[in-house]
């Protein structure tokens, strides 16, 4: 395998996953990846996005973790949803297919990376005790402020070629998803590509909504949570994301990493993996 080149990375770590399918409503199937071995944690990634939002944590947690990552239905490999779209009947079909991977009485942990936030946090609802850790990763869903609808986003037009497009991906990266500029490597710009193509789950304002909000009084799990402080979807409204999860979970391990921006766990590693796995510890 070639390590620098953005598709074998992929491949490399798609290799060493161990592959299983569920059904969603509708009757398709969802597809999962697992890795590794110990306690298990389920990892949900973002809105238009795939198991590859998590490229890069994987492996550290898999060290220790039995790490299961699916598709969610209607994005990367897993088959479509049947409309209406809801983050109800998303994670209904999610839910599900726990049940089926780890059949009571096992236990597991969530973390949700943005819309996986929201789904991981209405999972943890309906599973109660089943939940032992709940982590969000720059999670919306909570009906607070968000600036993200002033950037303006370049676009892709019919005749650009692929090196162009590519560029557009990278600046509007650059704009909402990452802090630092360099982060918008060719791994990233490849991930982001590839899951946009692939994104049929019509998100709409699922990201902005309540949904998350609404589930949080019955989640039994320990909450916690970690932002980039360069987060473009919270700008500079933080503390009201604290705030309001500070209500659910009292003591709430709450971390911000700064300069990093909205794909935290992509942009930075190493400070993310070593959060989560004390996370996942507390308390146990």
């Amino acid at each position: 395998m070639r390590h620098d080149d953005p598709a074998s990375v992929i491949a490399d770590l798609d290799a060493d996953a161990t592959r299983t399918t569920t059904v969603v409503d509708g009757g398709g199937s969802m597809v999962w990846r697992r890795w590794g071995a110990g306690p298990p944690v389920a990892l949900l990634h973002g809105a238009s996005g795939s198991w590859t939002h998590w490229i890069r944590n994987i492996r550290a947690l898999a060290a220790s973790r039995t790490v299961i990552v699916p598709d969610l239905p209607g994005f990367g490999d897993s088959d479509d949803l049947p409309e209406p779209h809801t983050a109800e009947r998303l994670a209904a079909s999610v839910t599900a297919g726990l049940r089926v991977l780890l059949p009571p009485p096992a236990v597991l942990d969530l973390i949700g990376f943005s819309f996986g936030g929201i789904i991981a946090g209405v999972i943890a609802a309906d599973l109660g005790a089943t939940v032992r850790r709940l982590v969000l990763l720059g999670a919306g869903g909570m009906a607070l402020r968000s600036d993200v609808a002033r950037l303006a986003l370049a676009r892709v037009e019919p005749a650009m070629r692929e090196a162009e497009i590519r560029d557009v991906h990278r600046t509007n990266m650059r704009r909402l998803m990452l802090g630092d500029p360099a982060a918008a490597d060719d791994l990233a710009v490849h991930v982001q590509v590839e899951n946009l193509r692939r994104a049929r789950f019509k998100s709409g304002n699922i990201p902005s909504s309540d949904a998350l909000l609404h589930a949080l009084p019955r989640v039994r799990a320990r909450v916690a949570a970690i932002f980039g402080g360069r987060d473009a979807f919270v700008g500079p409204h933080l503390d009201e994301r604290r705030e309001t999860l500070a209500r659910f979970q009292p003591g709430l391990d709450f971390r911000v990493v700064e300069g990093a921006g909205h794909w935290v766990n992509y942009e930075a590693p190493e400070m993310v993996n070593r959060a989560l796995l004390e996370m996942l510890e507390a308390g146990a």
